[in-house]
């Protein structure tokens, strides 16, 4: 069968087994690294997670039953249509095609749909609920399409190369944020009736040679199984919690398997260990066998029919796969279907080509108030020199950078540059303002509210005057004396396809500094699609206020002068750490791993240690701005820290045994082990909102040895407020759950609580900590 060797080739591959020990990037004996294991068989999903699961696989294996061997191949294969990808239908048995649509922040390509902000501004607001409520709204619009399955949210990449080209569609890189976001935003999907598609699975962290190509085979994302587990399947399990009912399988080689025939990720992983009860869809055109994508646990193939079809139902008949096998990729299809309740009545399709006419279907009800939210959430506030900011009703403004306003290029298509704008691909600068990134993932906005419209609006109200120049690389030819204040707008893009070539550009650094030679009061503000080095002007002291004001979507403007003008006060944080130079980061995660090998790989020899946990570790570089912070118009005090377990006799080290896996892991993993508490009081003159942070510092395997943990990782998030002036919250509550405080076992092959104390840190940044304290679990 076409393309069976070849998936044999690596995913039944098996010797020579190693693994990086706990992070640290020394090789050792245990399970493996670089060489996945074979799970197999695939694990034939019943609906046993949950009374909701196990109603829905009632109904999805009574129509099974009904199947011919031709019909369940046709449900397990894409075809050609309106939407990006169809399932086959039966329509003997009301068997409706099942159409899938991305982005991630929109329904991409479509009229009369909004334009969200990106995933990483998403989790710059730390915000559990806004997460929610993006969601839903999300879903919402997916669902007036009458589009079945929505493609996302993202966890994969998560950040681990610094210059990743699609890190501006998932979350954080770390691991528990973007699980936060991972798990609201499926809810919120899902609660409107959409199927939510967590991709891609996994280790897809790089975009050169992600896909096989003319050069040779896929890079091979070679991971030791604690990290694996630690930072790149955490966020997963949150989507999975939530009752995700599809998860996309990625393109690249994972420990050198294919990961869309993987059977240790998908067989041995997702569906076992985390009890995963849905479908595995490829990535499109992401399949690269037949036979062994399917008996390693790929349910579902797009866009066409890929190795499969026809090829399928004859692998069955020979019994190169099993009717066992089949029958649950199409039971796991229609169990999804079922599990949305979407056999009960779903809106017609209304997913057309944009160049022919077609009736209007308005889904945006009033999510861009919504998106404006979020927008003013996520803006985080990084210096701001003797209250420059919020304005006092300045009454001239200078405008400058082409980061303002809306691209005098031609509008282009979306699809591909996600906003449309001309792309200056020597600087991976947008000539215009951002609000998404680029690829499959970027977003179909309405219209955009550019800054300097926005600007324009409240100068207008306020009497005042505007001067602007969004092209020159030097402004500083005609300086406005009696300006109150420079606002220069630079950007950051990237996209899928294509990773970054630099964190920063010599031409918008050019331009801050040209502006701020000439104007004392100069505030930047920098759009950014993740990690935007400053350090080439953050030190100028006419650079009074700097603002990171991520991808907020459709209402850009309108969010930002609402921080600007202090109608929102400021509480977004970096999802992720600036250092003051790129090569802070380290070589091995800065770049993608360039190789014209016929076998490429990236080793991912830092193990745990990405980003801050990378800083902590190495304590002689110091990041210009820390993962977490963020600066606020008011001051927050911190007191009252208390910490206590909630049940000490039932803390066992690995969770029970005899208890089944729920859809997200084992249910001993979900529940509450601890609880920390603190009050937080505004200490300042107007109103704020703190977002509080908690840190835990894992003990080491045993007393007296070598701590191979990260010194602090982030295991609780609240916002708290808005708060008055000299008002405060004393009841602001962690609850810490067995899997916050674990540790993967590669040799149990277990979550493992261990034995010893536990420190605990409260603050406003992951270096920034105002409290602490300690557990001792014995």
């Amino acid at each position: 069968m076409k393309g069976a060797a070849l998936s044999f080739l690596y995913a039944a591959s098996s010797v020579g087994v190693i693994v990086g020990q706990s992070g640290s990037g020394s090789l050792s004996e245990v399970p493996y690294y670089g060489r996945s294991p074979p799970v197999y068989p695939s694990p034939i999903g019943n609906g046993s997670t949950s009374a909701r699961w196990a109603i829905a696989y009632s109904h999805a294996h009574a129509l099974v039953s009904q199947m011919t061997v031709e019909e369940m191949a046709n449900v397990t294969r894409g075809w050609a249509g309106a939407c990006a990808g169809n399932t086959g239908e039966v329509p003997r048995l009301g068997i409706p095609a099942l159409c899938f649509s991305d982005a991630p922040d929109s329904v991409r390509g479509q009229e009369f749909v909004s334009a969200f902000p990106a995933g990483i501004h998403l989790a710059a607001t730390f915000d559990k609920d806004l997460m929610y409520r993006y969601g839903r709204a999300l879903g919402d619009e997916y669902h007036g399409k009458g589009i079945n399955i929505a493609l996302g949210p993202v966890a994969g990449p998560l950040g681990r190369v610094v210059r990743g080209g699609r890190n501006w569609e998932g979350l954080s890189n770390d691991p528990y944020l973007a699980g936060v976001g991972m798990g609201a935003v499926t809810r919120g999907i899902q609660d409107a009736g959409v199927i939510a598609t967590p991709k891609h699975w996994l280790l897809n962290e790089q975009e050169f040679r992600r896909r096989w190509s003319s050069v040779g085979h896929a890079i091979s994302a070679n991971v030791d199984d604690r990290a694996l587990h630690e930072l790149y399947v955490f966020p997963f399990m949150d989507a999975l919690r939530e009752g995700a009912g599809s998860v996309m399988c990625s393109y690249q080689r994972a420990n050198h398997s294919y990961a869309c025939q993987n059977s240790k990720l998908l067989n041995g992983i997702l569906k076992t260990e985390l009890g995963f009860e849905g479908f595995v869809v490829s990535d499109w055109d992401g399949q690269m066998s037949g036979v062994a994508s399917a008996n390693a646990g790929m349910d579902l193939v797009m866009p066409n029919a890929g190795y499969w079809g026809a090829n399928l139902t004859q692998a069955v008949r020979n019994g190169s796969v099993s009717d066992d096998r089949i029958s649950d990729m199409a039971t796991r299809i229609l169990a999804a279907w079922y599990y949305l309740h979407q056999d009960k009545g779903f809106p017609p399709r209304a997913v057309y080509s944009n160049t022919q006419r077609h009736p209007v279907v308005d889904v945006r009800d009033d999510h861009a108030t919504l998106i404006e939210k979020i927008g003013a959430a996520g803006t985080v506030l990084v210096k701001n020199v003797n209250n420059t900011l919020p304005f006092k009703k300045p009454r001239f403004l200078c405008v400058y950078g082409y980061g303002a306003t809306l691209s005098a290029s031609p509008w282009q298509n979306p699809a591909r540059y996600g906003g449309g704008y001309e792309v200056n691909f020597r600087w991976n600068t947008l000539n215009g303002t951002l609000i998404t990134g680029g690829g499959s993932g970027g977003s179909s906005p309405p219209y955009v509210v550019s800054p300097f419209q926005a600007l324009q609006e409240r100068v207008t109200k306020d009497k005042g005057i505007l001067r602007w120049d969004f092209w020159s690389a030097n402004p500083a030819a005609t300086p406005y004396v009696n300006a109150d204040a420079c606002l220069v707008f630079i950007n950051a893009y990237a996209s899928e396809s294509f990773d970054r070539v630099s964190l920063t550009d010599e031409f918008s650094d050019q331009l801050v500094l040209n502006v701020a030679g000439m104007c004392a009061n100069t505030i930047v503000v920098v759009h950014s699609t993740g990690i935007r080095v400053v350090d080439a002007w953050i030190s100028h002291p006419n650079v009074t206020a700097v603002l990171f004001a991520g991808l907020p979507g459709q209402e850009s403007g309108h969010s930002l002068v609402s921080v600007l003008y202090g109608v929102v006060n400021p509480s977004g944080r970096l999802p992720y750490t600036v250092a003051k130079k790129e090569s802070d980061y380290g070589e091995s995660v800065l770049n993608s791993t360039v190789s014209f090998d016929q076998f490429p790989d990236q080793d991912f020899s830092e193990g745990l240690y990405i980003d801050y946990r990378a800083f902590d570790r190495n304590k002689t570089i110091e990041p210009r701005f820390e993962f977490g912070f963020g600066l606020s118009y008011t001051t927050f005090a911190y007191s009252t820290f208390k910490a206590s377990l909630v049940n000490d006799e039932k803390l066992g080290e690995f969770p029970d045994g005899k208890v089944a896996v729920v859809q997200g892991g084992h249910p001993d993993l979900w529940e509450t082990v601890a609880v920390v508490t603190c009050t937080v009081a505004n200490t300042g003159k107007v109103h704020g909102t703190e977002v509080v942070q908690l840190y835990v510092g894992i003990p080491p395997p045993a007393r007296g040895e070598e701590r191979d943990t990260p010194v602090r990782q982030l295991r609780g998030i609240e916002r708290v407020g808005p708060l008055a002036p000299g008002q405060e919250d004393d009841q602001v509550i962690f609850r810490l759950t067995r899997r916050d405080l674990s540790v993967w076992d590669v040799v149990a092959q277990q979550w493992r609580l261990r034995r010893g104390e536990y420190m605990l840190w409260i603050g406003a940044s992951s270096r920034d900590l105002r409290l602490d304290g300690s557990l001792v679990i014995t």
